[in-house]
């Protein structure tokens, strides 16, 4: 490959005087621009001819990495394969030629599609009434925090501020409640991985006055199913607060339960990821959020509009594409894959946490730890074969967690090859652990100093002037 075309700025591509382009004679005469508008020197902009602009930006391209080019075992975020029909139906010209501000007799057909969305978010999740204004999970978190706050606020019990985050949540659980202007208080997670329950009863006697809301994941951040909810609830709801379901991790639970009939309140739902957006670097997203009964005059109005009206076509795609019969399937099947690797795995990856998990798990590295193989040098020699890295170094308990996401819709071939490249890499690790400290081998460039890059972005290109 010629690097000069794929691995240079298009900047370093340019060639004083070269062209790829043609304007039309200028029909428009000649304008002064004002002075205090004009550059005082003419703008750095590459000049190259259409062949380079082409090739190079094609050969960056094929530098992304996603889920329709391989294998993106990404836990905790749920990156599956968006099909394409999502993406057909979202960019129906009656949805895309809307504008947001239109005269709400000439959308009745995006209303009908928004209540339908909503009406089979009930269904799965066995709430009352759903709200799609929220345009992301996090935002999703607020508003359903939000809506706890007016009900305690309704109630006169002025009192409740203080949320519990067990600590296997979702980071953003405690980073919502703060911004809601709630207090935090933890509870700390069984040797198992679940909510220790004898904690949190101490925590209820002594504070339960002041209980505003529990925030659960379920399945938690490792992947494991709070088997105590039943019991949880029952404390809760008996000490004044109201439980908050956190979706992001609802995938394993399509097909097999619902928030709503395990006692939860309030809950949000990631759109994007549960019901197939693709939203690698950050969106687009959704995160619309339910209740139960009772609390539906108690969201507040986080938006005038429905949300990420877009992202919400694609899910609503997505759950009817599958239908009743198939949407059963998404969470068994999510599961069956998880603990798949997690068994072919766990004799050279350690497992901290034994048992069934759900749609994720979580290693702590290799587990021969003599070689000195860490998870970033096993998730950087990851790349050499051709496979996204799994998310490492989180969550926060355990000091080398690799948390692997296979999804419900990989294929047992794909999943094969997965585990085989780790049994590789684990080899590696034993017999040449320099190659594995040292990778990527194979990549446009090796590995960067991720924390200078973070700090000290370079995000903008200038010339240098050539010394007289």
């Amino acid at each position: 490959m010629n690097n000069k075309l794929y691995g240079n700025l298009i900047f370093e591509l340019s060639q004083e005087g070269r062209r790829g382009y043609s304007l039309p004679k200028n029909r428009f005469g000649s304008y002064e621009i004002p002075a205090s508008m004009r550059r005082k020197e003419d703008a750095q902009l590459p000049e190259c001819d259409e062949m380079t602009v082409v090739r190079h930006y094609t050969n960056l391209s094929a530098n992304n990495f996603g889920v329709d080019n391989g294998f993106y075992p990404l836990g905790s975020c749920t990156m599956k394969y968006n099909p394409k029909i999502n993406e057909e139906m979202a960019a129906l010209p009656q949805f895309t030629a809307l504008h947001p501000l239109q005269p709400a007799q000439t959308v009745k057909g995006a209303e009908a599609a928004c209540a339908m969305l909503q009406k089979l978010l009930c269904e799965l999740t066995g709430l009352h009434a759903f709200t799609l204004k929220p345009f992301a999970g996090a935002h999703g978190e607020l508003t359903g925090l939000m809506v706890i706050k007016k009900y305690h606020e309704q109630r006169g019990d002025m009192a409740r501020r203080l949320v519990i985050v067990p600590d296997s949540a979702h980071g953003t659980n405690p980073a919502s409640a703060a911004v809601c202007g709630m207090d935090i208080v933890e509870v700390k997670s069984l040797s198992d991985g679940t909510v220790d329950v004898e904690a949190l009863k101490e925590l209820l006697a002594q504070r339960g006055s002041e209980i505003a809301a529990m925030m659960m994941t379920n399945p938690n951040t490792l992947g494991l199913f709070e088997k105590q909810i039943p019991a949880i609830e029952k404390m809760v709801h008996e000490a004044g607060g109201l439980m908050y379901y956190d979706g992001a991790n609802l995938n394993p639970m399509l097909g097999a339960a619902r928030p709503g009939d395990m006692g939860f309140d309030v809950m949000h739902i990631n759109l994007h990821k549960t019901f197939s957006t693709p939203h690698g670097g950050g969106g687009p997203g959704a995160g619309p959020v339910g209740v139960r009964k009772g609390l539906e005059d108690c969201f507040p109005v986080v938006s005038p509009y429905h949300g990420n009206f877009a992202v919400e076509m694609r899910a609503l795609a997505y759950i009817l594409t599958l239908g009743r019969e198939n949407v059963k399937l998404v969470g068994p099947l999510a599961t069956l894959n998880a603990n798949y690797i997690k068994e072919s795995l766990k004799d050279v990856y350690e497992l901290p946490i034994d048992g069934l998990c759900k749609h994720e798990f979580v290693f702590d590295g290799l587990k021969d730890k003599s070689t000195g193989v860490t998870t970033m040098d096993v998730a950087k020699r990851l790349l050499d074969y051709g496979y996204h890295a799994p998310t490492i170094y989180f969550p926060l308990l355990f000091h080398e967690s690799l948390m692997i996401e296979p999804t419900e819709n990989e294929s047992k071939e794909t999943i094969d090859g997965f585990i085989a490249v780790m049994r590789q890499i684990a080899e590696e690790a034993r017999t040449n652990p320099d190659e594995v400290k040292s990778a990527p081998h194979n990549t446009p460039i090796g590995r960067v100093d991720d924390v200078l890059a973070a700090k000290h972005p370079v995000v903008t290109w200038r010339q240098l002037k050539s010394e007289a």
